[in-house]
């Protein structure tokens, strides 16, 4: 019976998967790394479970939910401090990776069209494996991690206009078709991609808010709620032919703008936890390895060429954008594998038999080596960081002398004490911070625009004080005095509150007078108000020139 085989085979997938884990946890394997395994070994290996249409459905089913989990952590606000080098990283990189990518493949011997797919597949990186592990590390709002998901979020954008470009290529019968047909089958597909994102955009503003602030007060209701707008969003795609991913792609990216995304993030993952077990597991079981052998040389290459070169061409572009080391290798190494949008990609592209089942092999034969091998090199990134540094590897000129804490003191919480921060390199912070430098003081300063820290004394900090990451990588705890020069009222208010639980002496600038009464309700100490304090100096030189008494 189908339903027996069905629940047999889920019950061999959950038990071995269980089994697995432990002793990963054992040997401290990732768990993206045993589920990949775990699927080859129950698969491949064995033989114990077969792709049948019940797993197709789950698995189906799972990689949409699992992608619209994937665009719920993609919220804007988190990498709007970072944005402007997050799109700049994300569009070179993906360009760089694209071309080299091509070549290389030309000249390992593929024909153009199979080129140019694998090329594609190299570009983009695995929101899964990196939110789940830099969420593992807590370390999701440090600033290479913001980067790394700002650079995500570019990549996913232009995946998801591939998907609605294959997904135009052929009629739903999968036939091939003329010129003309194929322009309006694009037609379709761009026009409806257009109308899901204007949806997914005006909802996320106007419609879903209210609705969501009332389901937030029950964890069930809003649970619910997000997944009745998946669906959705999912039957959206469907009725304009795109795909199921697509659709739940948008709906969690829409959900993510949202002020409750973060409650709503908690609430759903334990079902991200599900649905990447789910994905990895069924992957590895898909994988055929007839074959596997004709394209080791090809394997390696390529994925040799996504391990090492993306962080090098992260290197490079974070470099040239005023970044130091640190943070331009621990960005590049997180970013250094495969989508799981390769794989849907290729099962996309196979099916319009624009490739044939060898590209889909060596795709996710590169898929798990890159996966596998970055999950370790993502967990222990400090520690091959500081390896690198001992073996001399990364003396690059266009990386010397940033200006970033992470390359002129390591950790600045490990090594500043009794120093004074000043946050916001304005005239007013740059000003500050050379006075007090002159004074011999130990001065921190902290903004999220490297260049406004060029040719200043004392270390540096890149990072936005909003985080209290970044606070507590600045110190914050242990220096004796906080200057804010910042003219951002609820990031001023956010500095005041958590001085005062430290029991840190604070200075807040105050360009509106509104604001007062909130900064002395949290008992700031010093308010610099320079209406007030322009008016004294001047009164002060004209006393000292005589013009007053």
């Amino acid at each position: 019976m189908p339903e027996a085989e069905f629940l047999e085979s889920l019950g061999i997938i959950s038990v071995c998967a269980a089994v697995m884990v432990a002793i990963g946890r054992m040997v401290r394997m990732p768990a993206i790394v045993v589920y990949l395994l775990c699927g080859i070994v129950i698969g491949p290996w064995f033989g114990w479970v077969k792709m049948g249409e019940g797993l197709e459905l789950v698995s189906e089913t799972g990689i949409a939910l699992l992608l619209f989990l994937v665009g719920l952590e993609l919220s804007i606000g988190k990498v709007k401090d970072v944005g402007k080098v997050a799109v700049v990283a994300g569009v070179l990189q993906i360009g760089f990776t694209a071309l080299s990518g091509y070549v290389l493949c030309s000249l390992l011997g593929f024909g153009m069209a199979e080129a140019v797919f694998l090329a594609i597949a190299l570009t983009f990186s695995s929101t899964v494996v990196v939110v789940k592990l830099l969420d593992e590390k807590g370390e999701l709002e440090s600033l290479y991690g913001r980067i790394g998901l700002g650079v995500l979020l570019v990549q996913d954008l232009a995946v998801i206009m591939l998907l609605t470009f294959l997904a135009g290529m052929s009629d739903e019968t999968g036939e091939a078709m003329n010129a003309g047909t194929v322009g309006i089958g694009l037609l379709k597909a761009f026009g409806g991609m257009a109308v899901l994102l204007v949806v997914a955009l005006v909802a996320s503003k106007y419609l879903l808010p209210k609705p969501f602030k009332w389901a937030a007060r029950s964890p069930d209701v809003l649970l619910i709620w997000a997944l009745s707008w998946c669906f959705l969003m999912v039957f959206g795609a469907h009725e304009f032919g795109l795909s199921l991913e697509v659709g739940a792609f948008l709906a969690g990216m829409s959900l993510a703008q949202l002020p409750y995304n973060e409650d709503l993030r908690r609430r759903v993952h334990p079902l991200m936890n599900l649905f990447v077990a789910v994905f990895f597991v069924t992957l590895g079981i898909r994988i055929d390895f007839s074959g596997a052998s004709d394209h080791i040389g090809s394997v390696l290459a390529l994925s040799t060429f996504v391990l090492l070169g993306k962080p090098l061409l992260f290197l490079a572009i974070l470099g040239w954008r005023g970044y130091g080391r640190k943070t331009a290798f621990l960005t590049g190494v997180t970013l250094a594998q495969t989508s799981e949008f390769a794989f849907i990609l290729a099962g996309l592209a196979m099916s319009k038999g624009l490739i044939g089942g060898n590209i889909l092999l060596i795709s996710a034969l590169i898929g798990v080596v890159t996966i596998a091998v970055s999950s370790y090199t993502i967990i222990y990134s400090h520690s091959l960081y500081a390896w690198i540094l001992r073996m001399g590897l990364l003396k690059f000129k266009f990386l010397d002398g940033k200006p970033e804490v992470a390359d002129r003191i390591v950790h600045a919480g490990e090594h500043l004490d009794r120093h004074i921060i000043v946050v916001g390199m304005n005239s007013l912070g740059r000003e500050l911070v050379r006075r007090l430098c002159a004074k011999g003081e130990n001065v921190l300063a902290v903004d999220t625009d490297p260049q406004k820290m060029e040719d200043l004394p004392g270390s540096s900090l890149l990072g936005s004080v909003g985080y209290l990451s970044v606070l507590e990588e600045a110190g914050y705890s242990r220096a004796k005095l906080l200057v804010s020069a910042l003219q951002i009222e609820q990031t001023n208010d956010l500095l005041a509150y958590r001085c005062r639980a430290a029991g840190v002496p604070c200075a807040i600038h105050v360009v509106d007078f509104s604001v007062i009464d909130n900064l002395l309700e949290l008992e700031t100490d010093y308010l610099m108000v320079s209406k007030v304090d322009g008016v004294k100096a001047q009164l002060r030189i004209l006393q000292e020139m005589g013009v007053l008494k």
